[in-house]
C-alpha cells in the first residue's frame, strides 16, 4: 500500500495512492487502500505522544524516573532512568529483543508463549532479567524493551489500560477510528495477514509475535488514518507545539543511517523531515513528513521487506 500526498499541515492532497498483493494470500484478498496494516514500530512515535499527552496533564514528566513507577518490578532498569531518556533510546536498559544481534526475522524470539502477552503487566515476563548495557543517558541504543516499559509506566501513572489512553490522547483527536490493536489471532476483515519472507511458502507471523502489541510496536492502521495523523500532529490536535518540539528535538545522531533520534521519531535534521519506520516478522512501514517540500509519503507492506524497495524508489525520485 503506497500513499503520497502533498500540502501545508492543515490539507493534503493525494498526489497518488495505490494497493497491491494480498491482504490473504489463501483466499486471495486483494489489499485495498482501506485495508489495516500493521506498522510494528511505527507504534513507538503514537506512544511517545501519548506519553506527551501525560506530560501536558501533569501525569508523567520527562524528568519522571522510571523507578516512580515500577517498584520492585523490573530491578535491573537503573533507579536513574527517567522517562525522557526511555524515549530517547538513552536509557541503557538492554533489549529483549536485540534488533542488532545476529539472527533472521523469522528466527523464534520471544522467551513466553505469544498468546500470553495481552497487556502492558504481561510484558514484565518479558522485560525482567536485563542488566543496564551502560549508565543512563550515556548514548543511544535502540531498545524495543523501552517502549514496553514506557506503555506500563503511561497505564499505571493514567490508572488507564495503555490501549484506551492511546485511543484517548492520540487516536481521536487525529480522527484515526480505524488504527488500534488488534488480535493476531482474530484479526478483523479488514486488515492484512503479515507473511514471512520463506521460499515457496505463505506462512504468517501470528507465532512470532505479541498476540497484542504494546509500547514498541503492534498497532494497526490505514494509509488514511496515517494521513490524518500526520495532518493533525503539525497542526496541533494532538499535542501542542511546544511539546511536539520537544519531541522533535533531536537527541542523538546515528551517523550509518544518515539521521538523528528525537524522542519516538527519527529526524532528518538538514531538511526537517520526521520519520515513522516499522520492521518484523511480516510487517514493514515507512512514512515520512518533509516540511520544505510539504509533502508526506506512507508505505504499508504485509510481508517483512515489501515497504523497502517501494519506499527507496520514492524517496529517490522525490530527491
Amino acid at each position: 500500500m503506497v500513499s503520497s500526498t502533498a500540502g501545508n499541515s492543515a490539507e493534503f492532497t493525494v498526489e497518488a495512492e495505490a494497493a497491491f498483493g494480498f491482504a490473504h494470500r489463501g483466499y486471495r484478498v486483494p489489499n485495498s487502500l482501506d485495508t489495516r496494516f500493521a506498522i510494528a514500530s511505527g507504534t513507538k512515535g503514537l506512544t511517545a505522544l501519548a506519553v506527551a499527552g501525560l506530560i501536558r496533564l501533569g501525569i508523567l514528566d520527562f524528568n519522571t524516573p522510571a523507578r516512580q513507577l515500577l517498584g520492585r518490578d523490573l530491578p535491573l532498569i537503573d533507579d536513574q532512568v527517567t522517562v525522557g531518556q526511555v524515549l530517547a533510546h538513552r536509557s541503557g536498559t538492554d533489549d529483549y529483543f536485540d534488533e542488532e544481534a545476529a539472527g533472521s526475522i523469522t528466527d523464534y524470539v520471544l522467551p513466553v508463549p505469544v498468546h500470553q502477552l495481552v497487556g502492558s503487566e504481561d510484558y514484565l515476563r518479558v522485560l525482567d532479567g536485563f542488566p543496564q548495557k551502560f549508565r543512563p543517558d550515556e548514548r543511544f541504543s535502540y531498545c524495543n524493551s523501552g517502549y514496553a516499559v514506557l506503555a506500563l509506566l503511561a497505564e499505571r501513572a493514567s490508572r488507564l489500560p495503555f490501549a484506551e489512553l492511546l485511543e484517548s490522547l492520540v487516536c481521536r483527536p487525529a480522527g484515526m477510528l480505524r488504527t488500534g490493536f488488534v488480535r493476531s489471532d482474530e484479526l478483523p476483515a479488514d486488515a492484512a495477514i503479515g507473511y514471512l519472507p520463506l521460499p515457496d511458502v505463505d506462512r504468517s507471523n501470528v507465532f512470532h509475535l505479541p498476540v497484542l502489541g504494546s509500547g514498541d510496536g503492534g498497532l494497526y492502521s490505514t494509509s488514511g488514518d496515517l494521513r490524518r495523523f500526520w495532518s493533525a500532529l503539525y497542526s496541533g490536535a494532538i499535542v501542542p507545539a511546544e511539546l511536539l518540539g520537544e519531541l522533535f528535538q533531536p537527541q542523538s545522531e546515528i551517523p550509518d543511517r544518515g539521521l538523528a533520534y528525537g524522542r519516538g521519531f527519527w529526524l532528518r535534521p538538514e531538511t526537517g523531515t520526521v520519520i515513522l519506520e516499522g520492521y518484523d516478522a511480516g510487517v514493514s512501514f515507512r512514512s515520512w513528513r518533509d516540511p520544505v517540500a510539504q509533502r508526506t509519503v506512507i508505505v504499508l507492506a504485509n510481508s517483512s521487506d515489501g515497504a523497502w524497495p517501494m519506499a527507496a524508489a520514492i524517496a529517490d525520485f522525490f530527491r
